[in-house]
């Protein structure tokens, strides 16, 4: 059994759209996309360097809905933080300078729905989730993309 809830996706989505401060569904998309992709490449660095348990450990201690600024230092250089910025900026239209505030609660946000697929009762969130393991893709065609997965969790709930 997955460790993710109805209630656990609705609390994850309401974090987000009440980040973008009602900026739209497409803007809402388009961030979470491009977040998603900058902490893949992250968390795909860190397990080649540290091993699947430094991905475990990272999704541990940083995922969830509340800011924690200490989760985008973990992942992400200065450097990478701008960059990462001023990629939100150039595609939303948001302010570069509100996008990076935004970010120490987007990055926990986008790990807690990667733990979200680890099965309930397993040591190991790479080996035992499902959602992680399809996101971080390890071909690396880019099949599975974050803002896709957020806007599926809406339609989702929405049904409900």
């Amino acid at each position: 059994e997955q460790q993710a809830s109805t209630n656990q996706l609705s609390t994850i989505l309401n974090t987000v759209q009440q980040l973008s401060g009602g900026q739209g569904g497409n803007n809402q998309q388009v961030m979470m996309s491009i977040v998603g992709n900058y902490v893949r490449s992250a968390l795909r660095q860190k397990k080649a360097s540290g091993g699947e348990s430094q991905v475990d450990s990272l999704l541990q201690q940083f995922a969830g809905t509340g800011a924690n600024p200490a989760a985008v230092s973990a992942l992400f250089s200065p450097d990478q933080q701008q960059h990462l910025a001023q990629d939100v900026a150039d595609r939303t239209g948001m302010n570069a300078a509100q996008v990076q505030g935004m970010l120490a609660t987007l990055v926990p946000v986008v790990l807690n729905l990667l733990a979200a697929g680890q099965r309930q009762n397993t040591s190991s969130a790479v080996g035992g989730n499902s959602v992680l393991n399809a996101f971080m893709d390890s071909d690396g065609d880019g099949d599975v993309d974050l803002g896709d997965a957020m806007s599926m969790a809406s339609r989702y709930l929405g049904q409900r």
